[in-house]
């Protein structure tokens, strides 16, 4: 009996996972340049292969938000054959990880980096989708992006075409806002597929001349990687994307779990396990040409609250999005993408953490700057060059914190008497100018005795620099004792 009640609630969960998943694989797909049903057979990986493995119970794997900037970039520089050699070399590199008890690693990883990255890919994300919400073409990176919203504003005032598809994407993401305060509708049916399914009714209605998702087929869509694909994974460019796509997904995931394990009390994730799960996903949806996945909390949020027990919940959302691409494919040519767009630009903003900016701002100030400077790099530079400027950030903001040095001087008034300073904390090349200072300031005319017994740590740099302080000091005619 209590193995047919959750089999119930199991059952439940996945509709509603499944309703939640659809518009988003097939957003996330249109975004990163890719067709559609591409979208739709990550999703699917994610639930029949990923959800039957261990590590998390109850989180949902398939196409994020967060992929989509970096996934429509390696799509432009290299093309849709070779992201599929891209997504199973990513997925290799997580398996590996995951066998080397690496996944729980990630959890050292600075928030402040992780959030800014989510944050600068929401900017970019949001950027690209205000000219799809017109039926425009953006033109590439996320600065050329931002400076052109201006003849973006000018041109679509001058279209009514344009103005016909953004008061469909408007009009989504006005849905997706107020749908979850109708909470007996918002129960029945998710707010995205709710907003996408009357956007699409409004358009059929009204006869709008907006575009629409083009549909080629599920197994048409299905480019598995070539040899020539393959190749391309030696050159030092495609590596870099590797890696992006191996490490932005691995972190994604796993931080999505410890949001999920925090939603329920069931069985709690076992990071490894989870990162090779994520990473034999990946694998196969390389070998299929697919998008990458990642545990994406939107879906997994939708699982628990819908009342999910086990991961038959994620398995059986996944066989319900085969049995959609598979039996009802031309579905997804009547959806406008204006309303996709609209659907991911209200993701793109909630990637963005303006709530908490301003008390991490008050209480953790070089957190904050960190999660800054990450978002500012990615949408600037590039997603990998970005996460490596806010990781070295952190590393840098880390490494000052924890070197605080502090020199207590006494001046006995017996000139005779030397000047006594003791150092006490952590003396680094980080806080060599203030060391260096401070004893420039001593009195000119008295010895000094130095004890460093109070170090707790004395690096090369301040070592070698108080040595030839003494040096210069001692060249003057005076003495110096040195105290260790």
């Amino acid at each position: 009996m209590k193995q047919l009640t959750s089999f119930r609630a199991d059952f439940t969960a996945s509709l509603v996972v499944f309703l939640v998943a659809v518009p988003l694989c097939v957003g996330v797909a249109v975004a990163s340049g890719v067709p559609a049903e591409l979208g739709l057979v990550t999703g699917i990986v994610g639930g029949l292969l990923t959800g039957l493995l261990p590590g998390s119970s109850l989180q949902v794997s398939g196409p994020a938000a967060g992929l989509t900037v970096l996934v429509f970039e390696a799509v432009k520089e290299y093309g849709v054959g070779t992201l599929g050699a891209l997504v199973l070399a990513a997925g290799a590199l997580q398996l590996a990880m995951g066998a080397l008890k690496l996944g729980r690693w990630f959890r050292a990883i600075s928030v402040a980096v992780v959030q800014g990255m989510l944050a600068g890919i929401g900017l970019v994300l949001i950027a690209g989708q205000l000219y799809a919400l017109t039926d425009a073409k953006a033109p590439g990176s996320g600065l050329a992006n931002i400076g052109s919203l201006p003849g973006l504003v000018a041109d679509t005032v001058r279209s009514q075409t344009a103005l016909s598809a953004f008061a469909i994407g408007a009009g989504t993401i006005a849905v997706l806002v107020l749908w979850p305060r109708w909470r007996r509708a918002a129960r029945i049916l998710p707010a995205p597929l709710a907003a996408v399914a009357l956007a699409t009714t409004a358009v059929w209605a009204l006869d709008l001349p907006v575009a629409r998702v083009e549909v080629s087929g599920l197994l048409d869509a299905i480019q598995p990687p070539g040899l020539a694909d393959l190749g391309r994974l030696a050159d030092i460019g495609v590596i870099g994307t590797v890696l992006a796509f191996a490490l932005i997904a691995s972190a994604e995931s796993l931080f999505s779990a410890a949001a999920v394990d925090r939603l329920h009390d069931g069985p709690k994730t076992d990071y490894d396990k989870e990162l090779m799960a994520q990473g034999a996903g990946n694998a196969v949806c390389g070998v299929l040409g697919a998008l990458p996945m990642t545990a994406v909390i939107v879906r997994s949020a939708a699982n628990v609250h819908a009342g999910a027990r086990t991961k038959a919940s994620r398995v059986l959302h996944g066989v319900w999005l085969l049995v959609f691409a598979a039996a009802f494919p031309a579905a997804l040519g009547v959806v406008p993408l204006a309303a996709l767009a609209g659907v991911l630009v209200y993701s793109g903003c909630k990637l963005i953490p303006v709530r908490s900016l301003r008390p991490l701002w008050r209480e953790h100030r070089g957190e904050a700057v960190v999660l800054l400077v990450t978002a500012i790099a990615i949408v600037t530079v590039n997603m990998f060059e970005g996460v490596l400027i806010g990781l070295l950030m952190a590393v840098v903001k880390t490494a000052w914190e924890t070197s605080h040095v502090h020199l207590e001087v006494d001046t006995p008034a017996d000139e005779d008497e030397p000047v006594l300073v003791r150092a006490v904390g952590n003396a680094t090349f980080l806080r060599l100018p203030k060391i260096l200072d401070q004893l420039d300031a001593l009195p000119a005319d008295r010895d000094v005795r130095l004890d460093l017994s109070g170090l707790r740590h004395l690096d090369h740099a301040c070592g070698a620099a108080l040595t030839n302080w003494e040096e210069q000091h001692r060249r003057s005619r005076r003495t110096v004792e040195l105290v260790s």
